[in-house]
């Protein structure tokens, strides 16, 4: 069983422009996920769902980390690496992001205000040594 963390971090802490990112630790088992401060619990809880579901099913399927990072670092194009077709961890994404938006109805939140809230989160190179 491994052992799974989830919290929130100021944007501009994440390692890369993303609002959600997910490393596993081979040496203690661990899968920790860093969720963008969006100052809503539910909008926070989404992405951090949308991660777990997306890591363990990449897992599932021998996609690893290494290729998930090789692909999102060098991504320039608009909207989510993961809905790109050439993307590796195209179906992990996409099914990950179908609960999201069911989990997104059952917890009435507006997919376009969700949507908002993450375009609006500042400029991600902004407080970054």
């Amino acid at each position: 069983m491994i052992k799974v963390l989830i919290g929130t971090i100021p944007h501009h802490e994440q390692r890369y422009d993303t609002v959600g990112d997910w490393q596993f630790n081979e040496t203690t088992g661990q899968l920790t996920i860093w969720v963008s401060d969006l100052n809503n619990w539910r909008y926070e809880l989404l992405v951090g769902v949308h991660e777990l579901v997306e890591a363990l099913l990449c897992s599932h399927g021998k996609i690893t980390q290494e290729k998930v990072d090789a692909f999102d670092l060098k991504y320039d194009g608009d909207g989510e690496p993961g809905d790109e077709p050439n993307c590796p961890y195209r179906g992990p994404h996409c099914i990950a992001t179908g609960i999201e938006r069911i989990l997104a109805a059952v917890l009435g939140v507006t997919w376009i205000a969700y949507e908002e809230a993450i375009a609006d989160l500042p400029d991600w190179s902004k407080g970054r040594l």
